[in-house]
């Protein structure tokens, strides 16, 4: 869509462009060449996760263009998710769950202008979980608070998205090895069944597109039936060569933002040498 007809329409002249991306520390992906990244793609609002790093390390990073609000885990050196935009937040949130319990450094929520319309992002980092362990317990502990929060934000905002490292492939086709990974967490049945009510199941006659707890997949919906693309590839082996990823970070938006969608995109390291993180960033264009 060109620029006059954004006009014509009476949407902006330019799509709020909103970029997620685990970066697995952001010191080291800055040393390794995530500014160079950054610097070339023209993001509105990037969402961070597993920050691993002070906010003064961050805003430090980022520079001064961007107004920063970071959530920081509760154990030095864990997690931590960030939003970095172009212009402040109205408003940020970053409870989520019962009192007692900590979601620091996994849910960072903000409202934005833009042009007269209004979008609230938010950054998230679900636990990567271990089958049968206490880590797993911490797992669908937060799916459930998230599961619970997710009807608040479409009540909050017409134009949400939930972006972020989820930490679970939903079907067949967001796991290159899904039959090797059926017992191990990311691809527990137990933890597929939540994205289920998200977004619905395969039986539901309108899957992704309204069904179970009314968020769409934007990425699934973007590619259609096909693997991947995946998101995260191991460090180890030729993982990332042989492209034997995983599809874990998502954008889950609201109907009204989804059918917004002007451009999707993971930006795949062209080669192993240039990765800067073991997670690729996942940009998309929204023309609200």
């Amino acid at each position: 869509m060109s620029p006059a007809s954004h006009r014509i329409l009476g949407m902006p002249t330019k799509p709020v462009r909103v970029a997620s991306v685990n970066v697995n520390g952001i010191r080291a992906a800055f040393r390794r060449g995530m500014g160079d990244w950054l610097a070339e793609r023209d993001v509105d609002i990037l969402a961070l996760q597993e920050v691993r790093a002070s906010t003064d390390d961050l805003t430090g990073l980022l520079g001064d263009e961007w107004d920063v609000l970071h959530d920081p885990a509760s154990a030095k050196g864990r997690a931590g998710v960030a939003l970095a935009s172009r212009r402040p937040a109205r408003i940020h949130r970053v409870a989520l769950g019962p009192d007692e319990f900590d979601s620091a450094g996994r849910w960072l929520e903000a409202d934005y202008d833009f042009d007269g319309s209004s979008i609230t992002v938010v950054s998230t980092y679900v636990h990567s979980g271990e089958a049968d362990t206490p880590k797993q317990v911490e797992k669908f502990r937060f799916l459930d608070a998230m599961e619970e929060r997710l009807p608040r934000l479409t009540a909050h905002a017409e134009h949400a998205v939930v972006v972020g490292d989820l930490n679970v492939g939903h079907r067949t086709l967001d796991i290159r090895n899904w039959k090797g990974n059926r017992k191990k967490a990311g691809f527990l049945p137990e933890e597929r069944a939540y994205f289920d009510r998200f977004v619905g199941s395969e039986e539901d006659d309108d899957y992704n597109a309204g069904a179970g707890l009314g968020w769409v997949d934007v990425g699934r919906r973007h590619h259609g039936e096909v693997e991947g693309p995946y998101t995260w590839w191991s460090w180890r082996g030729k993982a990332f060569d042989n492209d034997s990823g995983w599809r874990i970070d998502y954008h889950l938006a609201t109907g009204p933002l989804a059918a917004s969608v002007v451009d999707y995109s993971v930006d795949r390291a062209a080669a192993y040498d240039e990765r800067w993180s073991d997670h690729a960033p996942v940009v998309v264009d929204y023309a609200i």
